[in-house]
């Protein structure tokens, strides 16, 4: 299980995630993580993600169609699906939902130390405020008894961000409005011009 694993995720990755939860902020939406574990298996690097949907996210088929795309790109790349991010619809809404579970144990199912990360509303408020270098989500990873369980402060640097100054380039992309850019694959089943890889938007 995660266990006492560590996270360290990129900051394209991470910065990726949030803009998307910026761009739909009425709406609950998703993504996945992509990585590796280390040779010991106690350390996993999260190295890109991407945005799934923002609309009806707990619909099976659209799911499994992502899933497959994403496993078949990064795999040739030598990346796995190592965790999942949720980001609640409303604002004052820190509850896991159910839906993030279930996605959550289907990817614990190929990757036991999956985490999965929510995005937490009051740190990414008080960001501008401070000086944080911790991501603005909460850690969850499978406890021994095999349910999801926060990992309070006592070990809040298990997930860092690879770059220190993560944060700080995060809040640069909000102020220019860069979520506007962000592409998820709900955007791309519509459109399939639409590049779900985000290639473009750290140009």
């Amino acid at each position: 299980m995660g266990g006492d694993s560590r996270f360290e995720i990129h900051q394209n990755a991470y910065i990726k995630l949030v803009l998307h939860a910026m761009k739909h902020r009425t709406s609950a939406v998703n993504g996945v993580l992509l990585g590796r574990s280390s040779d010991h298996g106690d350390s996993v690097e999260i190295v890109d993600s991407v945005p799934l949907f923002h609309s009806q996210i707990g619909l099976l088929p659209p799911l499994e169609i992502a899933l497959i795309m994403i496993e078949e790109y990064y795999g040739e790349k030598g990346l796995s699906i190592v965790g999942y991010f949720h980001a609640n619809e409303r604002y004052d809404d820190f509850e896991l939902a159910a839906v993030a579970k279930n996605i959550g144990d289907h990817i614990t199912q190929y990757f036991p130390q999956a985490a999965l990360l929510l995005l937490d509303n009051k740190k990414l408020e008080a960001l501008p405020k401070g000086r944080d270098r911790s991501p603005v989500v909460q850690l969850y990873i499978k406890d021994a008894s095999r349910s999801w369980k926060l990992v309070g402060s006592e070990g809040g640097n298990q997930l860092t961000i690879k770059e220190p100054s993560g944060n700080i380039v995060l809040l640069d992309y909000l102020a220019s409005e860069k979520w506007k850019d962000i592409v998820d694959f709900d955007d791309h089943l519509d459109n399939i011009s639409k590049d779900w890889l985000n290639s473009e938007l750290f140009q």
